[in-house]
């Protein structure tokens, strides 16, 4: 399977009020391995940037002048997202200004010519409820080293969401538990790799009398707090969850 995790940064926050994308980073996996095969752009935008998207990606109007504009790159970018799912964080955002570039161009939106879409924010709340879920909170929360981030910009940031992604679908795979020695040796001896794939696993539901329990519970809980409590509820996530320009 071939997946690209993609991010840009953007000269504001509306494309509908003619803000537009000034870099464009996409980081390639195939079989959920990075290949190295990555694409990115500095694109001049042909106008200023806000003074707060300019504070996160730092790319002043001077250094993006001789840059290509989006027309030029349109058509490569195209080709190589061409059949790819594409995995990215906050998709609406970046969707939104993809989508407005290509209808510059007569073109359909960015998604119609890829297999598929994975929204990291929206699998980071199904996943975290409640808990802060921007690009820095998951790295740290999932051990992705970001001490160099300390601007945004596309191509690192895809980097970053590439690592967040792969932690974030990592599932155990074997019954193996690691008992290397220090210097590198098993103290064990030989171990045999049992992958979970041979086994017909069960999935076992609640029975009809522990769901029944279970509601008496949550129905105590509302009584005595004279409202709906918090496990009756959609998580409402948190303010600042999605990086500003990015």
């Amino acid at each position: 399977m071939r997946q690209l995790i993609l991010d840009t940064e953007t000269t504001g926050l509306n494309a509908k009020t003619g803000d537009r994308l000034l870099e464009i980073g996409c980081v390639e996996l195939v079989n959920r391995r990075l290949t190295g095969n990555n694409l990115h752009f500095y694109i001049n935008p042909e106008r200023d940037s806000d003074p707060g998207a300019l504070a996160v990606h730092g790319l002043t109007t001077e250094f993006l002048s001789d840059k290509p504009k989006f027309a030029e790159i349109a058509e490569e970018l195209r080709e190589y997202c061409r059949g790819a799912e594409i995995i990215i964080h906050n998709a609406a955002f970046d969707l939104g200004f993809l989508d407005m570039e290509y209808a510059r161009l007569g073109w359909p939106p960015f998604m119609e010519h890829c297999s598929g879409l994975i929204d990291t924010l929206l699998r980071a709340r199904e996943m975290f409820p409640g808990r802060r879920n921007s690009l820095d909170a998951l790295c740290e929360r999932l051990g992705v080293n970001n001490a160099h981030r300390t601007l945004h910009g596309a191509l690192l940031d895809a980097e970053l969401l590439a690592d967040v992604y792969l932690a974030m679908t990592r599932g155990q795979e074997s019954l193996v538990i690691d008992t290397s020695d220090d210097d590198g040796g098993e103290a064990g001896g030989h171990r045999e790799k049992i992958s979970l794939r041979q086994f017909d696993l069960p999935i076992i539901l609640a029975a009809a009398e522990e769901i029944a329990a279970h509601a008496d519970v949550l129905n105590g809980i509302d009584k005595g707090m004279k409202g709906t409590c918090v496990w009756r509820k959609e998580p409402t996530p948190p303010e600042g969850d999605a990086p500003p320009a990015a």
